[in-house]
């Protein structure tokens, strides 16, 4: 399956940020490869997917809207018997990244 997003990181315009007071030095590199077992990688790309779909109120996101998750099987072409299994995996790196973002609040 060809991936959805790159994250590989982007060199910045140092002319750019001194425009903005920062330095290149501001945004370290960090590492943007990681490995997906190919038993996760439709999750994976379902939850990129999904990366503009946060609810959010004032104490930042609260979870993924689901009512765009059946475009994104459909889009993503995940066969409909695995979708009850995707949602789970989906669910889990929701519950992972909400813990993270919990965490980052402080």
């Amino acid at each position: 399956m060809t991936a959805l997003f790159s994250a590989a990181p982007r060199k910045q315009d140092a002319s750019a940020l001194a425009a903005l007071g920062l330095t290149p030095e501001d945004f370290p590199e960090h590492e943007a490869e990681f490995d997906v077992w190919p038993d996760n990688a439709v999750a994976v790309n379902v939850f990129i997917a999904m990366q503009t779909q946060w609810r959010t109120g004032l104490a930042g996101a609260t979870g993924l809207d689901y009512a765009a998750l059946p475009a994104v099987l459909r889009l993503v072409g995940v066969p409909e018997p695995d979708q009850p299994d995707t949602f789970e995996c989906l669910r889990s790196m929701e519950a992972e990244a909400l813990t993270i973002m919990e965490r980052k609040r402080g």
